[in-house]
């Protein structure tokens, strides 16, 4: 009898032993199946013991994904936390640079507060500039040009210029043109470089995929570009459908972000961030993270083609398309207010401040919108006639740079839609000053009135071809336009006459 015992005993201990070992190998299992912050939990054997310890360990992993889920509030705080961090880091190096770091505690105490009250200064003015209570008065101090002499040909393309952009310190640029040729240029240098496509295996190990029908050299076509506040990511869009990313340092191609079911018409990054913002002809808007190279998300709301878009330094993006409607994103809340265009379609927008924005219309007219109102604040019509009246003594074609008129030349013209389309606006930021172009022959410079009044005209810069995109310098000294002698969407008109290029406009500001 006693050794039966003894026998029930160790098998006992032996069933007990293997009972803790298996519980233990299944959570050592249970933790090696954990991807990130998701939890999967694996086959539980039978017993008691692996049940409670399975519980617990689902318990602990719902918990610990409770715990990494963060609200769009606790999201700001802890991005302004880490914001403020990284000011104080740059002001003890600047200390540690002057050999400001020795003293007594009473001294260290002072220069803390002393560098406390630096970066509240810098916050407060940085908040003023956001919220648009600061405006620098730019229109008021630019004066026009005697001559043409303010005006030069900084590029040349072999086909329509789509789109320009500027670096944030102005001192560089980009161009990107039908052909699929993207240009970096500098501006203090007078240099310019292209940028080569890789071959079609590498595009593919970045994200590429193929599409069906189409030539080779069609899908290459550009329409639009954006490049970050740091000048380190340039993305390009066009026929392809696929939004490109590409680095300015080694100018090399990094990313290739497929999922527009269209063309993508327009891009945009927000100021300060890597967050990138796609607009396409499949009506949607997605949003992309240039420094995780991931997909964030999908923005519907129009009910045609989304032709142009643009973001400040708020999560808020705004867009037209040929719905005649813009939209006002809000991204954090996944809601957008529609804003319907009178009477005409809507061609291009951009932000005046986080309350006001610019648009242009396929009429000619040119409309100042606040957030408070569905419809314009006010309509300057025929901003861009497409003909005018001949001076005394001259005729139409001795007037217009881009073309000639064959039928009845001394009569005045009936506005051309395509000449007349105002097909690109921007505006120098924080300032009352903007500038819109078309195909007119000319590009207008406008000085907005405060408390959304409307604008006022100043004066016109003679510009052969079709503006399809426009960048005003920060400084407000210079403008870029990307000229063409198409639209940039289309050929709905043709200026034989002009040259297919970036053109630099020199202006002069009062002191």
């Amino acid at each position: 009898m006693s050794k039966k015992k003894a026998s029930h005993q160790k098998n006992n201990k032996k069933r007990f032993s293997s009972a803790e070992h298996d519980s233990f190998s299944e959570r050592g299992e249970q933790k090696r199946r954990r991807r990130g912050d998701e939890y999967i939990p694996s086959d539980v054997d039978e017993g008691e013991s692996g049940d409670e310890s399975g519980r617990e360990e689902a318990g602990k992993g719902e918990a610990e994904f409770e715990e990494f889920e963060e609200t769009p509030a606790e999201k700001k705080y802890r991005l302004a936390q880490s914001f403020l961090e990284t000011l104080r880091d740059k002001e003890r190096r600047r200390e540690e640079d002057e050999d400001e770091i020795e003293g007594s505690d009473e001294e260290l105490k002072n220069r803390e507060g002393e560098r406390d009250s630096r970066i509240t200064e810098l916050l407060q003015q940085k908040q003023l500039e956001d919220s648009s209570r600061v405006r620098r008065l730019i229109a008021s101090r630019v004066r026009k040009p005697a001559t043409n002499e303010g005006c030069r040909l900084l590029v040349k393309h072999w086909q329509p210029v789509t789109a320009v952009a500027l670096s944030e310190d102005d001192t560089f640029g980009f161009s990107a043109s039908k052909d699929g040729t993207i240009v970096h240029w500098d501006l203090d240098h007078g240099t310019t470089e292209k940028y080569h496509w890789p071959s079609d295996e590498a595009l593919k190990s970045h994200g590429f995929r193929d599409i069906q029908g189409g030539s080779n050299k069609k899908k290459k076509n550009v329409l639009a570009l954006a490049v970050t506040s740091d000048s380190r990511y340039l993305a390009t869009g066009g026929l392809d459908r696929h939004v490109h990313l590409w680095d300015v340092r080694t100018r090399q191609h990094v990313q290739a972000f497929p999922g527009h079911k269209g063309p993508v018409s327009c891009l945009t990054f927000r100021l300060g961030t890597s967050e990138l913002f796609s607009g396409s002809f499949d009506r949607s808007i997605k949003i992309w993270n240039a420094d995780d190279r991931t997909y964030v998300n999908t923005l519907f709301g129009h009910k045609s083609e989304v032709l142009t878009i643009d973001s400040l330094r708020k999560e808020r993006v705004l867009t037209v398309g040929r719905d005649r409607e813009m939209h006002l994103w809000k991204v954090p809340e996944e809601s957008q207010l529609i804003f319907r265009a009178p009477a005409s379609s809507l061609e291009c927008c951009c932000f005046i401040n986080n309350d006001e924005f610019l648009t242009g219309s396929d009429d000619g007219s040119i409309e100042v919108w606040n957030v408070l109102r569905k419809k314009p604040v006010s309509v300057l019509k025929n901003a861009h006639v497409a003909f005018k009246k001949p001076k005394s003594g001259s005729t139409i074609s001795d007037e217009l740079p881009n073309g000639h008129i064959e039928e009845d030349a001394q009569a005045p013209c009936k506005p051309s839609s395509a000449l007349s389309w105002v097909s690109s606006v921007a505006v120098c930021s924080n300032s009352d000053f903007a500038a819109s172009g078309a195909g007119n022959g000319s590009i207008c410079l406008w000085a907005i009135e405060d408390q959304s009044r409307g604008i006022r005209p100043l004066f016109e810069l003679p510009q052969a071809g079709f503006v399809n995109s426009l960048a005003v310098a920060r400084s407000g000294k210079f403008l870029v336009a990307g000229v063409g002698k198409e639209p940039r969407l289309g050929r709905w008109g043709r200026a034989p006459a002009c040259k297919n290029g970036v053109f630099l406009h020199t202006l002069k500001l009062e002191k």
